[in-house]
């Protein structure tokens, strides 16, 4: 949460929510300020780990995908398509437009030449191989 908005709600609590007309007009009319992050789902098999992240309304190009060793960074940018007529006039609207992004530390290095990524449907989903002996080992105690 932004915070403005942190603010706001601090010093005006639920005061909007009880006049909805009023909330209306102190609300942003063009676009959320709020979203700038996404939802990913992490698992693991023995040779991989598999990042789905959803990331609806995002051309592929406009995604982003970092890895270093054991760090991975996803960001986009959720550009605005601006498609005004001359007789048509937006009234609201709160579709989220700007950069959203996500970082995450994985347990085992990433080998980058054996990884890949598929965009397909708002989904991206990147399949991460692990680096073979970097797995750790046992130390025995003398």
């Amino acid at each position: 949460m932004s915070q403005l908005s942190r603010l706001s709600k601090d010093l005006f609590g639920d005061f909007f929510s009880d006049y909805p007309s009023l909330g209306y007009l102190v609300r942003p009319l063009h676009g959320d300020t709020l979203p700038s992050t996404f939802n990913v789902d992490i698992s693991e098999n023995n040779d991989a780990y598999v990042i789905r992240a959803e990331l609806p309304g995002v051309q592929k190009e406009n995604i982003n995908i970092n890895i270093d060793d054991k760090n991975i960074s996803i960001s986009a940018e959720i550009k605005q398509e601006d498609k005004k007529t001359e007789d048509e006039k937006v009234i609201r609207s709160e579709c989220y437009y700007g950069s959203v992004s996500r970082s995450f530390s994985l347990p085992t290095s990433i080998d980058q030449k054996t990884s890949n990524a598929n965009y397909e449907n708002g989904i991206l989903v990147l399949t991460l191989s692990k680096k073979s002996g970097t797995n750790g080992m046992s130390l025995k105690i003398n």
